[in-house]
């Protein structure tokens, strides 16, 4: 018997699967739509970013063509939700390949979190908030020139 916190789990594991998968297309049109409008975040290249174009332009358009086999590390994801399941926060580890600037690659692991919300819980997560972060020692530049999709 499947309890509520596991179809939780599943449905934000589904939910960063998908993404991941966007990411590692460099499939911005994409991902734009899994994320609020106030969207917030912290990333690699910028301290505190507040709305989804500007996390688009200052984050997403600088690292998702530039990097290559991205996915998130579902099997290891710590989801936390609030007492309606209206809202989640999860944990996960991340892999992804980088290119230095003389072209080798080099693996690139980090972390993130990401909080969801939803309007009740029968309707779709919406990203509203991100923190990616590179593992220690992890160089964070990295130099791939992939097109993205817009």
């Amino acid at each position: 018997h499947e309890t509520a916190r596991d179809i939780d789990r599943r449905s934000v594991a589904d939910w960063i699967s998908a993404w991941g998968r966007e990411v590692a297309a460099a499939d911005i049109a994409a991902g734009r739509q899994r994320f609020a409008t106030q969207l917030s975040a912290f990333g690699t290249h910028a301290d505190v970013v507040r709305g989804r174009d500007a996390v688009e332009e200052q984050q997403w358009s600088k690292i998702w063509p530039a990097i290559e086999d991205f996915a998130f590390d579902v099997d290891d994801l710590d989801v936390i939700t609030s007492p309606d399941r209206r809202q989640a926060v999860a944990a996960v580890t991340w892999t992804s390949t980088g290119i230095g600037e003389d072209g080798h690659h080099f693996h690139r692991p980090g972390r993130a979190t990401i909080v969801l919300t939803r309007a009740d819980v029968a309707a779709p997560w919406v990203g509203v908030h991100t923190h990616m972060s590179l593992a220690r020692g992890v160089p964070d530049r990295t130099y791939g020139r992939r097109e993205a999709t817009r």
